[in-house]
């Protein structure tokens, strides 16, 4: 009898429906939704920057198309009160389809809404800080009690954003802290995936990495290695040019395609331990992936048993860390805002939540305990503060 096969999880790519980027492109919305199907009425769920700057847009996009519409202010976490307050305004809308427009937590809530309500939902980012536009995870945070701040848990769900439109004159006109964030958020995603697909693990949605996903990954770090400084230039003259539109795009659309078909390992994990220190809240999650990044390279050059590996791990990681001092992105704790003081107690809380049970850090392809993310943050926080006396 011929031998069968062993059965294999099946490969999985996901994707928005449609990807819309460009200068001024928010004029375009009702025509972009109608592109895929879509309809009115609409939510809207949006930051106050956001309305400030684009609701007399919107109001003019979706009169021309005929259907209601209304602004709804997020509340300011992406949280389980918070997700179901949107759904409960929704509901009161009839609403046919959710929009966010914001930062990542704003578009978190209003996915995980839309999702709740089985609703289309449309991804605007306001701000390049996360690769959170394109996918079809939400991030959910404690909004009260001693975590407040935390990270409670992901939702993954059922579908990928029927449209994502990215005005990138309106991501020029944004404070470049936000875009330096979605470079550290963006920088991560190769590291990452490779970890995840040399572990042999599943990807977001269960399935095994596709190569596409992987190309796409390392496509990403290589746009952002390339032109990240040069986009950061163009964002403080408020310039859309060429090297601003390949990092939007790399950090929004290859990044978001990267994470969620190749799969998440350390750095996201070491992002949701700094959440468990308070002295760290105010850091945004690009920079804390960024640090993130280091220490997952840092774990990875410990745990290679090849010499060659070993110093190629430390070159990757030297250089990586130049780069995030060149884009401003922290490569320290003090950086992160933790006084030095308070190292030593927070080391062990970071590292702790890290390792939780169904952390992606248990993604890497060997095993990772607190111990080793304690002793590695303490190496990568050793890097970072050499690399900034060097001047990067």
């Amino acid at each position: 009898m011929p031998q069968r096969s062993p059965v294999l999880p099946p490969l999985v790519f996901c994707a928005p429906l449609r990807y819309v980027q460009g200068p001024g492109i928010t004029h375009r919305l009702a025509d972009e939704m109608q592109a895929v199907g879509l309809v009115g009425p609409v939510l809207i769920v949006a930051g106050n920057a956001a309305i400030t700057r684009l609701a007399p847009t919107w109001a003019e996009a979706f009169a021309e198309a005929g259907w209601l519409h209304r602004v709804r202010l997020f509340g300011g976490e992406s949280s389980r009160r918070e997700i179901k307050s949107l759904g409960r305004e929704a509901e009161s809308l009839d609403a046919a389809v959710i929009v966010g427009a914001g930062g990542g937590k704003t578009l978190d809530a209003a996915r995980a809404a839309a999702a709740a309500l089985r609703l289309p939902f449309v991804s605007c980012p306001t701000v390049c800080s996360t690769d959170a536009p394109t996918s079809a995870l939400s991030v959910i945070y404690f909004d009260e009690g001693p975590n407040t701040g935390a990270v409670a848990g992901y939702e993954i769900h059922r579908r990928s954003p029927d449209l994502v439109l990215v005005d990138t004159q309106v991501i020029a006109d944004g404070p470049p802290r936000f875009l330096a964030a979605g470079i550290g958020d963006a920088m991560s995603t190769f590291y990452e995936a490779r970890a995840a697909v040399a572990a042999g693990k599943p990807n977001m949605r269960g399935g095994r990495s596709t190569r596409a996903a992987l190309g796409v990954a390392q496509l990403c770090r290589d746009v952002v290695f390339e032109h990240g400084v040069a986009a950061l230039e163009a964002c403080r003259r408020h310039v859309p040019d060429d090297p601003l539109e390949q990092v939007v795009e790399a950090a929004t659309l290859l990044s978001g395609l990267g994470f969620e078909s190749a799969g998440l390992a350390a750095a996201h994990a070491i992002h949701n331990g700094l959440t468990a220190v308070p002295a760290i809240h105010d850091a945004l999650h690009g920079e804390k992936v960024a640090f993130g990044t280091l220490v997952q390279l840092v774990l990875e050059q410990r745990a290679a048993t090849d010499a060659a590996a070993r110093a190629a791990l430390e070159s990757e990681a030297e250089r990586v860390a130049s780069f995030f001092v060149h884009t401003g992105l922290p490569v320290t704790l003090g950086q992160l805002g933790l006084p030095p003081e308070a190292t030593g107690a927070a080391t062990p809380v970071i590292a702790d939540r890290a390792t939780m049970a169904g952390e992606t850090i248990h993604n890497m392809p060997f095993p990772v305990d607190a111990a080793a993310v304690a002793a590695a943050i303490a190496v990568a926080d050793d890097l970072g503060r050499r690399t900034l006396a060097s001047g990067g």
